[in-house]
């Protein structure tokens, strides 16, 4: 079998990655499609980016939904370098010795919100499990910059798990960020390969902890599936999401990013997901997102309108 030249380039910034056998990349069904990105808006997120040296997960991680996405002016900043210290098989960002912390990349990601005139942003990270801190001082000085460069834009995290330290938990939390995004990605039993750097309840714990900091702060996590879980193991995350108070879950299919990557078990349908869809609701999640396509940034400006909706609803309901 012959592979996409490109996508083994695309390996080669996983060298921990190297000695795996190749895994087969199957055909993806008709209903896995997506937009490419062409028109002006795009060109113009484009040179924002470019022009203020700033890294995107939409680019690191090849997210399918960026031609969409960047045509409406909408781009998830990944702060921190684009090296990861981590090696999860799923994850197409690059494994290595990431660079020192970059001083002025809070006040540029600041400027590039108030320059794109974003009303809700959303900003990732790789990990930094080589930091003290694991790079909370820096979400927390990202964060302040959007409010003074942008103080009417809604801030939505996306951070690691921090290694679990409350103490850097508490620091992001009193940030105030508007959501406060964590994903636990798979089912417990799949972490040891497909996230080996992780923990599950550390995960867990630390989206509890973020509310008995800030009950007002929305919680968020995302879940990928056609790894080989089943649906009684997704109910479960459900049921464990709940019990730690997360209000929004999103769940999209796994893609596989190159042959080195963790294949894909299963392509769910659309009637799958929408079965998923239900099932969380019937769970109590204020919001659900669960499409093939669904990513943890996907749509969320529109997803935290929604979101505000939803509980102001419930808030009267319960009055």
């Amino acid at each position: 079998m012959t592979y996409n030249t490109e996508l083994l380039d695309r390996a080669k910034r996983h060298p921990e990655k190297q000695k795996r056998p190749d895994r087969p990349m199957g055909k993806k069904p008709s209903w896995i499609r997506v937009k490419a990105g062409q028109g002006k808006t795009y060109k113009e997120t484009l040179d924002t980016v470019k022009q203020l040296k700033l890294t995107t997960v939409c680019e690191e991680a090849g997210c399918p939904n960026i031609g969409e996405c960047w045509d409406k002016k909408h781009a998830t900043f990944m702060i921190m370098g684009e090296v990861c210290t981590r090696a999860c098989s799923f994850c197409n960002v690059a494994t290595g010795k990431p660079n020192e912390l970059d001083k002025y990349e809070p006040l540029r990601v600041g400027v590039a919100v108030e320059k794109m005139d974003l009303k809700h942003v959303v900003v990732t990270s790789v990990d930094r499990d080589d930091l003290k801190d694991s790079g909370a001082d820096h979400f927390v000085k990202t964060i302040e910059a959007i409010r003074f460069k942008a103080p009417d834009t809604t801030i939505e995290i996306l951070p690691g798990d921090f290694r679990g330290k409350e103490g850097d938990i508490d620091a992001v939390a009193k940030a105030k960020p508007d959501v406060f995004n964590h994903n636990l990605e798979t089912v417990p039993r799949l972490y040891p390969t497909i996230r080996p750097g992780a923990r599950y309840f550390r995960s867990l714990r630390l989206l509890q902890r973020v509310k008995e900091i800030d009950p007002t702060i929305f919680t968020k996590s995302g879940l990928m599936v056609g790894l080989g879980e089943t649906r009684e193991e997704i109910s479960q995350v459900m049921d464990d999401m709940r019990a730690a108070d997360i209000d929004f879950i999103t769940i999209g299919q796994y893609l596989q990013p190159t042959p080195k990557h963790a294949a894909v078990e299963h392509f769910w349908t659309p009637e799958e997901f929408e079965g998923l869809e239900k099932l969380a609701r019937s769970k109590g999640f204020l919001m659900v997102s669960a499409t093939p396509l669904t990513r943890s940034s996907y749509h969320a400006g529109e997803d935290f309108e929604k979101l505000r909706t939803a509980r102001a609803e419930k808030l009267a309901k319960s009055a």
